[in-house]
């Protein structure tokens, strides 16, 4: 049995990004930092930091077909799965198959940080995001 060969992808340059770097969103008590997305991915995937200030809504329990992944980089975030919340502390892996309900909040004292793994390129999609955030401030977790 032959493996399939995968059709080759075009020459990308390698990212390093000093602590702190990339595309920043600020969104009142919400913020995000884009590390890669687009052409830095061949459009296949992106990776975002979001942090949101203590006892700050996410962005609200939402689903698409693909999975989404989220590694807690600070503090405790609590996600919504499906119909069940959970407290991730730092440190924390969490993975939203595709299909399933999800959210995020901080709902603790202390500001809290996630890393997001995304198969889909939504980074041309922010600039309105973080608008309909500034107009819709989060509420209170």
């Amino acid at each position: 049995m032959t493996t399939p060969r995968r059709s080759p992808r075009p020459a990308r340059a390698p990212i390093v990004l000093a602590p702190g770097g990339g595309r920043d969103y600020p969104m009142g008590r919400i913020a995000a930092c884009f590390k890669a997305d687009g052409a830095e991915t061949a459009n296949v995937y992106s990776i975002s930091e979001w942090w949101l200030e203590s006892h700050t809504q996410g962005p609200g329990a939402h689903s698409h077909p693909e999975d989404d992944a989220f590694f807690v980089l600070e503090g405790t975030m609590s996600f919504l799965l499906g119909d069940r919340w959970i407290d991730a502390p730092k440190g924390s892996f969490v993975l939203a198959p595709g299909g399933t309900t999800h959210d995020f909040e901080n709902r603790s004292d202390a500001r809290a940080g996630i890393l997001n793994f995304s198969p889909t390129v939504f980074e041309p999609e922010m600039p309105a995001i973080a608008q309909w955030f500034r107009d819709h401030p989060p509420g209170d977790a």
